[in-house]
């Protein structure tokens, strides 16, 4: 059975391990994957994050906590592929006033909602981060 929204199965991941307290998850890798964490990690939302080669590579994900609780308080999906969600650089969302981000899919690549700003771009909202 394929996964329909592979994003969507990292987020749902990364929570489930959060709520059980892991140090580590690993999923199946792809390139969009890898960017959201690199973007997630640039943030200081995740520890780290390693990826393996082989017949089925995956992702080991190293997830941060602060006094015992997880730094990702909400990880959501805000794209999905059964309704897009597009936004230009005026109209881009303030996640929680300002201190959390929303992750924008731009002709220049993956930018945080505040960087897409800056550089006048819009695109596809892909989640929001608190």
């Amino acid at each position: 059975m394929s996964i329909q929204d592979p994003i969507a199965n990292l987020f749902s991941s990364i929570n489930n391990a959060q709520a059980r307290s892991k140090e580590i998850v690993k999923v199946p890798s792809s390139t969009k994957k890898l960017a959201l964490l690199s973007m997630l990690k640039q943030e200081g939302y995740i520890h780290s994050f390693t990826s393996s080669e082989g017949s089925k590579p995956e992702i080991e994900i190293k997830l941060k906590y602060f006094e015992g609780a997880p730094v990702i308080k909400q990880l959501k999906r805000i794209s999905k592929p059964g309704l897009r969600q597009y936004s230009n650089y005026k109209d881009l969302p303030e996640v929680n006033g300002g201190l959390g981000i929303a992750i924008v899919s731009t002709s220049k690549g993956l930018m945080t909602d505040q960087q897409a700003r800056e550089a006048k771009v819009g695109g596809e909202l892909i989640c929001s981060v608190f």
